[in-house]
């Protein structure tokens, strides 16, 4: 063994856990060398960590906190991987069992959400914890989707009586009046990525049962205005482009028993020029008030492709520089 190279094993006495492990054509393991500067063997069921001695460390932390996610999920996903070895950089890996066992619901298809990072983790207890909560990030964190099944947990355990979805239409205006077709149809594309999650939650056939009735109202945040909402689960979806004036209106709907969540990006703002984000208003001058929490999410939290990540990296260092 060459100097300064230290050498870790672990035993592993189950295939299919070193099988998931590695990955498909050992891609798992590549990028653990490649991450951690270690060189890692298979033999005889043991794995061999080679490097030197904190890069070996972190590797022996690492393949623990691996195999104790693949025992509880059957499966090591990418973004677990990533995840894991920046938590394991940080010094936070005792942080990966709170994301292993907090199910948020289960969707109709039987797959489990649940946050897949400590920012979403925040996000979720504070939720539970407050009758309104602010849920602000970029794109892929998980915002509207977690909120949403939040929203489905509450009404199948009878803790409201509906829930109601809306988003500001910004490009239509207040009236949607000059869009053709009924009003259904006028709001549809701004609402679609609303029923995209609620399908994939709920099951199509489900979805339509609940719509029937009423329980669930996806609508424009324009047909909220002069409502009182009693014990509702409502989401804001897109809300860096409601107004000062339309977030008001919206906050000041809550009714007795109800919650409400106000997702959005305040780097993506839609809004005509020189029209203040109520979402960027509210952030500033509700942040203090006992009941309301406001969550910030980040780059970190981005559970979509990893290149969306690096994307968001390059878009703000590119703004940061004023190249406009």
């Amino acid at each position: 063994m060459a100097k300064n190279k230290y050498e870790r094993k672990i035993t592993i006495n189950d295939n299919k856990i070193i099988a998931e492990l590695f990955g498909q054509l050992d891609e798992n393991v590549k990028t653990i060398e490649k991450e951690l500067n270690i060189e890692i063997l298979l033999r005889e069921g043991k794995i061999i960590l080679i490097g030197d001695k904190l890069s070996t460390e972190l590797g022996e932390r690492l393949i623990e906190k691996l195999i104790e996610i693949i025992k509880t999920q059957k499966r090591l996903t990418k973004h677990d991987l990533i995840y894991t070895i920046q938590l394991i950089l940080e010094g936070k890996e005792e942080n990966v069992k709170d994301l292993l066992n907090d199910i948020v619901c289960i969707t109709a298809s039987g797959k489990s959400i649940k946050p897949k990072t400590l920012g979403q983790k925040r996000y979720v207890d504070g939720i539970k914890n407050n009758d309104i909560v602010f849920g602000i990030g970029p794109a892929g964190t998980g915002k509207t989707y977690l909120a949403m099944a939040m929203a489905v947990n509450a009404f199948k355990n009878k803790e409201v009586n509906r829930i109601i979805l809306t988003r500001p239409a910004v490009e239509a205006g207040e009236s949607l009046g000059f869009l053709p077709g009924d009003l259904q149809e006028k709001v549809d594309p701004y609402l679609r990525p609303i029923y995209d999650a609620l399908f994939d939650i709920l099951g199509f056939e489900t979805y339509l049962k609940l719509m029937e009735k009423g329980l669930i109202e996806v609508a424009p945040l324009a047909y909220m205005r002069g409502r009182t909402l009693d014990s509702a689960y409502v989401i804001l979806d897109e809300a860096q482009n409601t107004t000062n004036e339309q977030m008001k209106m919206f906050l000041t709907r809550l009714g007795f028993g109800s919650k409400a969540i106000i997702t959005g990006d305040i780097t993506q703002i839609d809004l005509p020029r020189g029209r203040t984000s109520g979402l960027v208003t509210a952030s500033k001058i509700l942040e203090d008030v006992e009941g309301i929490d406001m969550v910030h999410l980040t780059k970190y939290d981005i559970v979509r492709h990893p290149l969306v990540q690096k994307i968001i990296e390059a878009y703000d260092k590119y703004e940061s520089k004023g190249d406009r």
